[in-house]
Parts: structure tokens; C-alpha cells; sequence
């Protein structure tokens, strides 16, 4: 019997994914969460062989509490879903150390093959991104600007490109306003911009909102 736990903000989509896991394994334990803090505190509970985690929940994102994660229990394998392209999150989970990283339009295609290679002890990678990490290895330059930022400084980066104030972020992200300006600080100079429209003028320009 495999323990599979399901993070994701919509009840619609958990009641999916347990469909697809109880169709391949008829007999596994499945848990459910709602947002990161109650998928941090299940794992902290309880014993889990495989995560599944999307990326936007309400609070903390999924890449936030991946790092968590990872530093807690670091074995424990976990799969990234998300509505958004591969192309602009699926190097950056995996680099933090996710088992796998689905859209969310073929997840039913793909769920099944991501579960086994996860559990197996390694990652699943499409061949898109397998491509993609294989540029990364072997070119330094010319990156996009927002893969110079960190993973917390990548999650403020998205929160303002939607137009979330910086008082709005930090209430989400439960930090202090004074935080949250210092990571807008370092965002806009490492990314070389002046103002929170140049910010979202770049996010829109490479659908990442």
C-alpha cells in the first residue's frame, strides 16, 4: 500500500487526481490538504511516500513549501503540478529538488508514468525539459532575467506582476512589509528595472502571468 498526499486549493481537482491514483493503486492511502501550511504540518504528522503538490495555493506557493519540504525530509519524493507551461517553472522545481513537474492539462496523461518513476527514486522529466536541462548545464549566459532570482524572490516577483501591493504580499507570504520591499528591492536591481509596471510588462511579455 503506497500513501500518496494531495495538496491543491481546489476540492475538483484532489477529487481527480485520487481517481487516477485509486485506478492504478486500488489499495492506497490517499490524504488531502488545501494550502502549504496544512501539507507541512501532514508530512510533520504523519508518513508519506509520495507528494503531490500544486504550485499555487492560497498562503505559502508550492515551490515555498517544496524547500521546506526538502529540508524536513529530504527523501520524500515529491510531484509539482501547475497551469502554467513547463517551459517557465518545471527547471526551476526540479532544481529544487522536485521529483517531477506536470501541466495540469495532461495530467491525466501523465500522472500515472510520474507516480511510478517518482516512487522508483527518480525524476520524471518530459522530453521537452530534459532538453532544457541540458542547455542549462551547458550554457551560462544569456539567461532570462528572472531565473537570476531565488525561489523566495521568484514567488514575491509573481505575487507583484499580478499587482499585489507589498502590504497584500506579505500578509500572504507571512512576512513583515519590510521584508517584502527589501525582496522588491533586490528583485528590480537584479533584474535591472525601475517600476512594478516594468515588472509586469516582463511577466505578461514572457507568460509567466
Amino acid at each position: 500500500m503506497i500513501r500518496v498526499l494531495i495538496a491543491d486549493d481546489h476540492a475538483i481537482v484532489r477529487k481527480g487526481l485520487k481517481q487516477l491514483i485509486t485506478e492504478e493503486y486500488p489499495t492506497a492511502k490517499i490524504g488531502e490538504v488545501g494550502n502549504a501550511e496544512s501539507l507541512l504540518t501532514e508530512i510533520l504528522k504523519d508518513e508519506w511516500d509520495l507528494v503531490i503538490c500544486d504550485m499555487n495555493m492560497p498562503g505559502r506557493s508550492g515551490l515555498d513549501a517544496l524547500n521546506q519540504i526538502k529540508q524536513t525530509n529530504l527523501k520524500l519524493p515529491v510531484l509539482i503540478l501547475s497551469m502554467y507551461p513547463e517551459d517557465q517553472y518545471a527547471l526551476r522545481v526540479l532544481k529544487a529538488g522536485a521529483s517531477g513537474y506536470l501541466a495540469k492539462e495532461t495530467v491525466h496523461e501523465e500522472l500515472p508514468k510520474a507516480i511510478r518513476t517518482a516512487l522508483s527514486g527518480r525524476r520524471y522529466i518530459t522530453q521537452s525539459v530534459a532538453e532544457k536541462l541540458a542547455e542549462s548545464f551547458l550554457v551560462d549566459f544569456g539567461k532570462p532575467l528572472h531565473e537570476l532570482l531565488s525561489d523566495r524572490e521568484f514567488d514575491v516577483f509573481k505575487l507583484l506582476a499580478t499587482g499585489k501591493s507589498v502590504s497584500e504580499i506579505a500578509e500572504q507570504l507571512s512576512l513583515s512589509s519590510t521584508t517584502i520591499s527589501t525582496y522588491r528591492s533586490r528583485i528590480l536591481e537584479k533584474m535591472n528595472m525601475k517600476t512594478n509596471a516594468e515588472l509586469v510588462r516582463y511577466a505578461i511579455e514572457n507568460k509567466i502571468i
